[in-house]
């Protein structure tokens, strides 16, 4: 694990410890009892990319790399201008300490939207998937590089308990090996290296076709333009997760289009 995913991981733990005491399980779930039933994430991704490409747009103020991303950040604004362009889902980040995220964007972005929303957090604890599902998300991401093969299996079994797809991450083969013992149809391809922050396209290009059948790969990271894209579906890949480009564009849905390779 890099020193920056350790310190965030660590930071993450206590934050989910002081979570517990201020909202015990028990409130959540009285609250998940009351919600409309999670949006399939990995059908409406499916259905997208059947005869074309199926695009999680991402909704991403700050990153630890790259510093603030957008100044005016806006996620109901942000949410609507990538449903408006042909996004299939959203993914929203809610951590606060690295990426200036709030639950808040999620329930904003989901309301405004209506497209399915993946929680882009740090999951380290079981009790963060029933809070996932309380603030209104329809998928959760699991980092390999972050937990072990056990805490993984409680992750997407509490995620399976609460009718909530999987993204399970993985940035090498050894993890892309531990990610195809679980139970999870999503296996993203992180291009990005999370020792290095060095993003490599060859990453997904050499790990996709590795991928069996039954699973769908989301191929994540350093996708800029729409021959990006058009090199991955050449190599089978026909789902996206992308946002840092299109956050940083002054009109967030004429990128998305381009990206998308759709006409104007």
């Amino acid at each position: 694990m890099s020193d920056v995913l350790e310190r965030i991981c660590r930071d993450k733990r206590d934050h989910v410890a002081l979570r517990k005491t201020c909202r015990p399980l028990a409130d959540l779930e009285a609250t998940i009892r009351t919600l409309a039933p999670p949006v399939g994430f990995a059908a409406a991704l499916a259905a997208r990319a059947a005869d074309g490409i199926g695009l999680i747009a991402e909704i991403k103020k700050a990153s630890p790399s790259a510093g603030l991303i957008r100044e005016d950040f806006d996620a109901r604004a942000i949410a609507e201008a990538y449903r408006s362009a042909g996004a299939a889902c959203l993914s929203v980040l809610t951590d606060t300490p690295w990426f200036d995220g709030q639950d808040d964007d999620l329930a904003v972005a989901r309301d405004t939207s209506g497209l399915p929303c993946l929680r882009k957090d740090f999951m380290v604890d079981p009790y963060q998937v029933a809070e996932s599902r309380a603030i209104g998300a329809d998928c959760i991401l699991v980092i390999l590089a972050a937990v072990d093969d056990a805490l993984a299996s409680e992750l997407v079994a509490a995620a399976r308990d609460h009718d909530l797809d999987v993204l399970v991450e993985v940035h090498d083969r050894d993890e892309l090996e531990r990610a195809l013992s679980l139970d999870a149809r999503l296996v993203g391809i992180n291009n990005r290296n999370l020792r290095t922050l060095r993003v490599d396209l060859q990453t997904a290009l050499t790990l996709g076709p590795l991928v069996p059948p039954d699973r769908d790969v989301v191929c994540e990271s350093g996708l800029r333009s729409h021959g990006d894209l058009v090199t991955m579906m050449q190599a089978g890949i026909r789902r996206f997760l992308a946002g840092e480009h299109l956050m940083r564009q002054t009109d967030i849905a004429a990128a998305t289009r381009a990206l998308l390779g759709t006409p104007t």
